[in-house]
């Protein structure tokens, strides 16, 4: 995606939302300086910029939505390290964070602040003149990322502000009721429908990372399965399986690595560039073995549970996580000064920088749409075509309804070791019910929303708390 605009995007965003008072709802400094700015077709593609940008944030894809999404599920945890930053880390995994918690209001207001800027674009572009197909695509990527962002604060908070036009004023900004998830819900489904009739199957080379037919349908099917929509979330899901020219890829470490960013399996991820360009990811760093190596202190380590979620023989065990761990015999060593558990699916080497790393977050591939359409499908033979779609993909033998376990069971097994270290484990044991259970396993008592940050309440009288 054009990241060159990424750098005006950010200084025009920065210059018209501050504001004296730190509101979740941030408006313009001066209604001047934002009336004389949204006037050209390139302004709306910089202010649609500005709105991908805030994908790379720390409060979302850079580094609140992996610790909120992957390490509070039972997939990943803090590791032994619990001092500074770990502290943190560690309460947010063990479900004992308060509402003061800097990286939960991180992801709030950044979240946010995605939306505001989404919220500029769809207020605006109206009046703009410019080409209409133009129009139409760039209203289309406000409506997806607006929905996007939106998404990850109902199944984190819940109960939430849904602000869908751009406020003129602190008050208007702070005064918003709270809605329940499933109020949220029902507008996502309006506007990813919305978002799929206007944008394009696929973009010009120029444009690769930019929001697709493919991603908004994606989105909608996993928002439907999350309102319990099972058939209108079969129908979404098949437009792309039938129409949309996704693919799995042969080998499921191609899907990972800098040479391998969005590929034929990718629908939408979070475009990150290091170097020195400043929209670099953190994330890298945080994964990294080196840390372990310098500090002895590591990030979203994967745990003993997750290992063992494997089958035997499956490739993407070896591709997902790093296997230093295992010894000759396939014996888990956990006590040893060489358990460095790590992921190496968002890779291994050096950022060009500390925290400067050009990975890109994968937010959306083909294989999720197959196993979210198994799951509208529920339990049929049609339902199991796609789980094996998957699963021969990884080198292991077909399913069936015959083979041990629920339907369910095997399904979410099959998402947390598809999906491992993608954001999808925390939401999918909501979806499926099963959170309080598997985090029990875990000698976890599990909270199944995230607290409303302390100031957020302090701003709003009307606010309730988690």
């Amino acid at each position: 995606m054009k990241l060159k605009n990424f750098f005006l995007a950010s200084l025009i965003a920065g210059s018209l939302w501050s504001c004296s008072q730190d509101f979740t709802d941030l408006t313009p400094v001066t209604q001047r300086s934002a009336n004389g700015f949204y006037l050209t077709a390139g302004d709306m593609n910089t202010a649609i910029n500005a709105a991908y940008r805030a994908l790379q944030m720390n409060g979302t894809y850079n580094q609140s939505y992996w610790i909120m999404q992957e390490m509070r599920s039972d997939n990943t945890d803090q590791g032994p390290d619990g001092t500074g930053l770990g502290a943190e880390l560690t309460v947010i995994d063990n479900f004992s964070e308060i509402a003061t918690s800097e990286m939960i209001a991180a992801a709030y207001t950044d979240s946010y602040l995605g939306i505001a800027r989404c919220n500029i674009v769809l207020d605006r572009i109206g009046a703009i003149e410019m080409d209409a197909a133009l129009k139409e695509r760039i209203k289309g990527e406000a409506l997806f990322l607006r929905s996007l962002f939106f998404y990850n604060l109902a199944i984190s908070f819940g109960n939430i502000p849904m602000p869908l036009s751009e406020a003129k004023s602190v008050a208007e900004g702070s005064s918003l009721p709270q809605l329940p998830a499933s109020e949220i819900y029902k507008q996502l489904i309006v506007d990813l429908q919305a978002a799929e009739t206007a944008l394009p199957i696929k973009h010009a080379a120029a444009d690769v990372g930019r929001a697709t037919k493919g991603a908004a349908a994606a989105l909608l099917g996993k928002v439907m399965l999350t309102a319990a929509d099972k058939t209108g979330a079969a129908a979404a899901l098949k437009r792309i399986v039938d129409g949309y020219g996704y693919s799995l890829l042969a080998d499921y470490g191609s899907l990972w690595g800098l040479a391998n960013k969005n590929n034929a399996e990718s629908i939408f991820e979070v475009q990150f560039k290091g170097g020195g360009t400043g929209t670099g990811n953190s994330f890298t760093n945080a994964f990294s073995p080196l840390l372990r190596q310098t500090t002895g202190a590591f990030k979203n380590r994967p745990t003993v549970n997750m290992i063992n979620a494997y089958e035997r023989g499956d490739d993407r065990f070896l591709k997902s996580m790093d296997t230093s761990f295992v010894n000759s015999a396939g014996v888990l060593n956990t006590n040893s000064r060489n358990d460095t558990r790590f992921i190496t699916k968002f890779g291994k080497e050096n950022a060009f920088n500390e925290n400067d790393a050009s990975y890109n977050f994968v937010v959306l591939r083909y294989a999720d749409v197959l196993l979210m359409l198994a799951e509208a499908l529920g339990d049929s033979p049609e339902a199991y075509i796609y789980i094996n779609r998957v699963r021969a993909r990884a080198k292991l033998a077909p399913i069936s309804a015959a083979t041990a376990g629920t339907f369910e069971e095997k399904l979410l097994r099959e998402r947390r070791v598809e999906l491992a270290f993608e954001n999808h484990r925390w939401a999918d044991l909501l979806r499926f019910g099963k959170a309080a259970e598997m985090m029990t396993a875990q000698g976890k008592t599990a909270r199944p929303l995230y607290l409303i940050p302390q100031r957020e309440l302090d701003i709003n009288a009307s606010f309730k708390q988690n």
